[in-house]
């Protein structure tokens, strides 16, 4: 068969493989259009090479150019938005509206980078000048600053086309750091993918861009991901996805002659503790929010709410009534693969056979059309939680596993057995004795704590903290959502007592990009 589609490098075609997956349409299984192949060897060496030898231009480009083409692919994006969420929802039956806003956080999320990098002080700057007289050791002029890495492998969301994939926040905090990017795209939306890249191509184009710093690199085979985080030029990895697959790659990594870091976002249930106080105040709008943002986008949310907590009260099992209730009047979404359903299914099992949990809803595939599973609630004792590890088990679906505790100590205990994960909720009263524990328990197992709110919906501002103690994340220090995003892809370097012109402007004494810095131990604005 003819391949129509082929891998993106440096803003050239390539198409050496042989056919080897299709775009197919969840809502039919069917397959769309021709073949996407996997890259080969020879397509990943290249891509890997375009991006060592657009480096060291892009880098010393400046934060002005870079800006530059953080906006115009931005305005890209924008001008081919029409025919990018056709395609999306085609691929991923996510809705053109639910697209439509994903598509403006991705414009919005670049623009954002730009606007930092115009600003400058994401370098870091630091400057303690020397003390020839101090004694008895005078100190020399130490003067540090972030840099970037070097060239970065992102690999695609299937869940987020945009905001999560070919340029999403991992590839737009990279360019605006200054490192050229290969992405791996996802075999469940290549031709989004594909359209994108094009996107970024005019982009490059237009602004002079080397041509390097994008390279889009397809695949269905582990092969094609294994072989850009082995190749030597690679210098970090940024991956959002299960966390078998953001494992393997970390393994991987440490395993290289020279190990690379990985940035792995992984998975999450997000628990969600829901005290009586709460109940006795709003429990009906708790539990139209609760469906809301556990069903939303049929589950597929890294931040869904898999996991609640309750103590055994009579208002909890009014609660739980209610919220079967609500997953029983909405229609099963469309799931956005074979894959997902598949591992939903499998997951769905192996947990609703344990003797210890009760099916209250749902918990099958069903049959006919799309890749649809059925809105689906389970229960457990919080002492069977406690002491099964396993049921903390992600289930990346409309899922939700309902834990009900005897009473505040057992809550306690079994919130203390919780693994580490993206978000943790508490809806509580401010006067609410336990909340001040539980509120400390959360945050030593979370990387984004919400008071009386939904974990689903992730902001992009400078405050925010997507990521979270293993196994929510392998980089636990670091956010993959929010401008401090681009702190993955830069490195400190101290210079030591050299000539103020040879300097890096950011670090010169004039202080010519008027940003601000630590000078001799104050924060000094320009």
């Amino acid at each position: 068969m003819q391949i129509t589609h082929g891998q993106w490098i440096a803003g050239v075609a390539s198409r050496e493989g042989d056919p080897a997956f299709w775009s197919v349409d969840p809502r039919t299984r069917k397959q769309r259009g021709e073949a996407f192949a996997d890259a080969t060897d020879g397509e990943i060496e290249r891509a890997s090479q375009a991006a060592t030898s657009a480096f060291a231009d892009f880098r010393d480009s400046g934060a002005r150019s870079r800006a530059d083409f953080l906006d115009a692919v931005a305005a890209e994006l924008e001008t081919d938005a029409d025919g990018l969420t056709a395609v999306a929802d085609a691929e991923t039956a996510l809705g053109p509206v639910r697209l439509r806003g994903e598509l403006a956080r991705t414009t919005g999320q670049l623009r954002a980078f730009s606007g930092l990098i115009r600003e400058g002080s994401y370098v870091s700057a630091i400057i303690d000048h020397a003390l020839p007289e101090r004694q008895p050791t005078p100190r020399p002029d130490i003067r540090r600053m972030l840099v970037p890495i070097g060239p970065v492998a992102v690999f695609s969301a299937s869940n987020f086309p945009f905001a999560f994939s070919v340029c999403g926040g991992d590839t737009a905090s990279a360019w605006a750091a200054g490192c050229p990017v290969v992405v791996k795209g996802h075999p469940g939306h290549p031709e989004t993918s594909e359209q994108t890249a094009l996107a970024v191509h005019r982009a490059i184009e237009r602004t002079g861009t080397p041509r390097g710093v994008f390279s889009l690199l397809q695949g269905a085979s582990v092969r094609v991901g294994q072989g850009i985080v082995e190749h030597p030029a690679i210098c970090a990895v940024g991956f959002t996805g299960s966390l078998r697959g953001g494992r393997a790659l970390f393994d991987l990594a440490a395993s290289r002659p020279v190990p690379i870091p990985v940035y792995a976002e992984m998975g999450s249930v997000n628990p969600v503790v829901i005290l009586p106080s709460a109940l006795a105040t709003r429990s009906q709008s708790v539990v139209e929010g609760l469906a809301q943002s556990a069903m939303l986008g049929a589950g597929q949310f890294c931040t869904n709410p898999g996991i609640v907590l309750l103590l055994s009260t009579s208002e909890s099992h009014t609660f739980i009534n209610a919220y079967v209730e609500q997953l029983q009047s909405r229609q099963a979404g469309v799931l956005l693969n074979e894959a997902v359903l598949r591992s939903l299914s499998s997951a769905v099992t192996a947990t609703a056979t344990k003797p210890a949990v009760s099916v209250l809803t749902g918990g099958s595939a069903l049959p006919d059309g799309g890749y649809c599973f059925e809105n689906t609630a389970m229960r457990v004792s919080a002492s069977d939680f406690i002491s099964d590890p396993d049921l903390q088990r992600e289930h990346f679906g409309p899922v939700t596993l309902i834990v009900v505790a005897a009473d505040e100590r057992e809550l306690l205990r079994a919130v203390e057995r919780l693994e580490p994960n993206l978000t943790a909720t508490l809806f509580a009263e401010p006067d609410d004795p336990v909340a001040p524990r539980l509120f400390t328990l959360l945050t030593q197992r979370a990387g984004r704590v919400l008071w009386n709110g939904f974990p689903t919906g992730v902001e992009v501002v400078h405050a925010q903290q997507h990521g979270g103690p293993y196994p929510a994340t392998t980089a636990p220090a670091s956010t993959s959502v929010g401008l401090t995003a681009i702190h993955r892809w830069l490195r400190p370097v101290a210079f030591q007592n050299f000539p103020d012109a040879l300097l890096p402007t950011a670090l010169q004494e004039s202080n010519p990009l008027a940003i601000t810095r630590i000078v001799d131990g104050q924060f000094v604005c320009a």
